[in-house]
């Protein structure tokens, strides 16, 4: 029987057990052996069951090659890149970053002469201007792309296009032969040169915002000059520094900062107390604390960034039965404060996920009663869960949908139930004036605006009034930097480490669903990174 991975590789890394992952890594070193121009990146893929007979191919990290897909001449890819099944991909290729390649399409980089009619065709030599596409392009299902064609970045080739001519930047084509359809990205977009300043002037000045945020004392992080240290305070800086600067923190060596984060794990309950301002903490941790819960999310994801993880299971979830999580659930306060009970979903959805990491026995149906339960009593009407209160609206049922879906539908790269309800419901919310305009706006309510569109974009369901909210709070949000102290979480407020960890996410979010997320240079990591878990890039 063939593993369906085959023709779905996206799945591979994600569930693959060692043997599979040795015959793969096995599969990719025999084609070094017999292509010397071959080179594969980290977490790559290609199928034994793909005719792979080029002179050169470079694969970026996590690029792969589908079943029945067939490669020759010199081809190179970038990060990210799809070959799907039955692709056909010939001739002197470059490919950039995050481009995907759909089913039975054809990139020829090359062709036959055909000068002398008293020669055969097949015998007359073959010229090659070669094809560049550029970075984030999305390229449909029995599209083809002849010789000497450059496509540039962010552009769209529809399904069954016939490319005969370069397509510019952000550019959406299709038809037989491609004409231009629409825009994906404007080119004349002001707010491209706005993101690239505001992340140029985050990366240098990120070291002054952690400098600021640093108890020399305690020798521990606090949000914000004034307050007390925590554990997320510790989180956000490793998060800041990894997304900005690509390592941990300066103030104190990575090791001990590993060491520390490690050692606040109370032995028995797996959990991470609070700390007092000298570091010390209460044992055994109290889980019912909501920060306790948090701590799952921020620990966990800090010595991730730094290439550890949590150094004794979690029993939250190795002891999380289907009958035990379903009582749970139905005992949180989905009508009273739907917030909250997504925060308790978010923490056991996530600490499933590190129980998973660490190869620990998870309960059998564990994760499926989770994620059944949500999907049986989401709202159809909302796609929400929860309801709307007098006193603020549908405030706790949109935000406890981020937290609700963050550590199950998203982190595990799974389908929300009510998509296109969930953007009319996102976009009715954030017209709310108490909460939208001006001055009023905080990092939470925002977020929890732009992670669900973003979570949703594939329904396109009311795309131009998704990207025009998309701009309208990405215009405010890029106000916010305050030099040398980052972000405030709410506006008005003082910045601190928390506010500009999430601003620094909530920017990317709403640039990426405007096409425009590439001229910030940094994807987020960590808690708010995008994306299935098993599948997040590298942070910068």
């Amino acid at each position: 029987m063939i593993d369906p991975r085959e023709f779905s590789p996206w799945e591979f890394w994600q569930t693959a057990s060692a043997a599979d992952a040795a015959s793969q890594l096995a599969h990719q070193e025999a084609l070094r052996t017999a292509r010397p121009g071959a080179s594969f990146g980290e977490r790559c893929f290609v199928s034994p069951l793909a005719s792979v007979d080029a002179e050169q191919l470079v694969l970026g990290d996590r690029s792969y090659v589908a079943a029945g897909a067939y490669l020759t001449g010199e081809l190179r890819l970038g990060r990210d890149c799809s070959v799907n099944p039955y692709a056909v991909v010939r001739g002197d290729v470059t490919i950039g970053d995050a481009v995907r390649i759909g089913a039975h399409t054809s990139i020829l980089g090359f062709n036959h002469t055909m000068d002398d009619p008293e020669v055969e065709v097949f015998r007359q030599p073959l010229t090659s201007r070669g094809i560049r596409i550029g970075d984030d392009v999305w390229i449909g299902s029995h599209v083809i792309v002849l010789d000497g064609v450059s496509v540039g970045d962010r552009a769209v080739l529809a399904a069954g296009a016939v490319v005969t001519k370069d397509v510019p930047a952000g550019a959406v084509v299709g038809g037989n032969p491609a004409r231009h359809l629409k825009w994906r990205v404007s080119p004349a977009d002001p707010l491209r040169a706005r993101l690239r300043e505001f992340s140029q002037t985050a990366r240098a000045e990120v070291a002054a915002v952690l400098d600021r945020s640093w108890d020399v004392q305690a020798r521990l992080f606090v949000d914000r000059p004034g307050a007390a240290p925590t554990v997320r305070a510790q989180c956000d800086a490793i998060e800041l520094a990894v997304l900005l600067t690509g390592d941990a923190p300066t103030q104190l060596p990575r090791a001990h900062q590993l060491a520390r984060l490690h050692g606040w794990q109370d032995q028995v309950t797996g959990l991470v107390a609070p700390i007092d301002g000298a570091g010390r903490q209460p044992l055994p941790a109290d889980t019912t604390d909501p920060d306790v819960a948090y701590h799952v999310l921020c620990v966990g994801y800090a010595l991730d960034l730094l290439g550890s993880e949590f150094p004794a299971p979690l029993p939250m979830a190795t002891e999380a039965s289907p009958s035990a999580l379903v009582e749970s659930l139905e005992a949180l306060p989905w009508e009273a404060a739907a917030w909250t009970a997504g925060h308790w979903v978010d923490a056991w959805g996530t600490a499933l996920h590190w129980s998973r990491r660490r190869g620990d026995a998870v309960p059998p149906g564990a994760e499926e009663a989770l994620v059944g339960w949500l999907v049986a009593h989401a709202d159809p009407a909302t796609g929400l869960w929860g309801s709307p209160r007098e006193a603020d609206g549908m405030l706790q049922p949109v935000n406890g949908f981020y937290r609700t879906t963050r550590g199950t539908f998203a982190q595990s790269g799974l389908p929300v139930p009510y998509p296109e309800r969930v953007v009319d419901t996102v976009l009715a919310h954030a017209r709310d004036e108490r909460f939208f305009t001006p001055g009023r706006r905080d990092a939470c309510n925002v977020l929890d605006v732009a992670h669900p569109l973003w979570l949703t974009r594939a329904s396109a369901r009311r795309g131009a009034e998704v990207r025009a909210l998309a701009r309208e709070l990405l215009d405010a949000a890029l106000d916010g930097w305050t030099p040398g102290q980052g972000i405030a979480f709410a506006e008005g407020g003082e910045p601190g480490l928390q506010g500009t960890e999430m601003w620094l996410a909530i920017i990317w979010y709403l640039a990426e669903l405007l096409g425009l997320a590439d001229e910030l240079g940094y994807r987020p990591a960590g808690v708010h990174a995008p994306g299935p878990a098993g599948d997040r890039g590298a942070p910068a």
